[in-house]
């Protein structure tokens, strides 16, 4: 083999490397494209996808609001509950007071 022989071969060897190369970038490209009617369904997707956070960021603050509002009354309770229990000791003692001043008052007549 001479050199314009290899030189033919080794051009020959390139361009059907070249060919094929483009032959697959085509076909990968066929196969990858992205159609009309995918396109509308991404589209439509979006949207769903769109309208499903807006609910639930609306659903979250709803959460928080009712959160903050049921902490609220927890307080008011939990206040309510310790002026009852503040309350009762006050007159369970002042009824012991009473108990032990009638003793007194009945042992001294």
């Amino acid at each position: 083999m001479n050199r314009s022989e290899f030189i033919i071969v080794t051009a020959a060897v390139l361009f059907v490397a070249f060919l094929l190369g483009w032959f697959a970038s085509w076909i990968i490209h066929r196969v990858t494209r992205v159609t009309q009617s995918e396109m509308g369904e991404l589209d439509t997707m979006a949207q769903a996808l769109h309208e499903a956070e807006e609910t639930r960021d609306q659903a979250i603050t709803y959460m928080q609001q009712r959160e903050a509002e049921l902490s609220n009354q927890l307080s008011q309770t939990e206040a309510e509950l310790q002026a009852t229990m503040d309350g009762l000791r006050d007159a369970r003692q002042e009824a012991e007071e009473l108990r032990v001043y009638i003793e007194q008052n009945r042992e001294s007549t």
